[in-house]
């Protein structure tokens, strides 16, 4: 760990301006140091070609071994007829999360040009990964996050048909479980990931939970048996 959290806390010296007093370039190498001190990148908007740095004094995290899954939801689950894959359409992913939705609320997203190539070098280096709900060939929702030893940071999700983003994150959760990861973070908690067991720590104890996370060894699962989410399903009711 010290290595990484060295190096970040001299770069952060810099400020948002590099010596020269040129913009800090915001590559793979910067990020991943960046998430393993609990800090991550956020633009204003969309538009916006610049991003910042968020160390929150309080963080959301969904505990895995914690994780709620309404009841109604189950029953979608067990039934839908959308199909759930992985890092098969990231770049479409990304940008259904980087879409505007005002009908819930969402007006603009802090997901802008750099944060979108940034994240498509992290996909390359096998860092980055998708949860994707398919309605035929028609991508209707899903979310993607970065992964790091055995911790696991959501990102951002969408969804175009009810309850897909719900039933991406489940699928999640049950991917990391299998995995051997111990840490989903949450980044900000609110009502909506609420029903599912996020709850909000201080910085300090995400960090302790982070320390121990990136010191274990988990792996992104390549494929998925449907067991394994009746398992992991199973194992919640207990």
């Amino acid at each position: 760990m010290g290595h990484w959290a060295a190096r970040m806390e001299e770069i952060l010296e810099l400020g948002e301006k590099g010596k020269a007093g040129e913009q800090l370039e915001l590559t793979a190498n910067l990020a991943l140091r960046a998430y393993a001190i609990g800090i991550f990148p956020m633009a204003e908007e969309k538009d916006c070609e610049t991003v910042f740095w968020v160390d929150p004094r309080t963080r959301g995290i969904l505990p895995l071994e914690k994780f709620k899954v309404p009841r109604r939801l189950r029953r979608t689950i067990r039934n839908t007829s959308l199909k759930i894959r992985s890092d098969t359409a990231f770049d479409q992913v990304i940008d259904g999360c980087a879409e505007a939705a005002p009908s819930r609320g969402r007006e603009d997203t802090w997901i802008n040009s750099p944060i979108k190539k940034l994240f498509r070098e992290l996909f390359d280096l096998g860092h980055a990964h998708t949860v994707e709900c398919w309605n035929g060939d028609q991508l209707v929702g899903g979310l993607y996050g970065l992964s790091l030893g055995g911790a696991f940071f959501g990102e951002s999700m969408f969804s175009r048909d009810r309850d897909a983003s719900k039933i991406a994150l489940v699928h999640l959760a049950a991917r990391l479980h299998y995995g051997g990861f111990t840490l989903l973070d949450a980044q900000f908690p609110n009502p909506h990931l609420e029903q599912f067991g996020a709850k909000e720590i201080t910085r300090n104890k995400f960090k302790v939970l982070l320390d121990k996370a990136l010191d274990r060894p988990a792996e992104w699962p390549k494929s998925f048996p449907p067991e394994a989410l009746d398992r992991f399903l199973y194992t919640l009711s207990i």
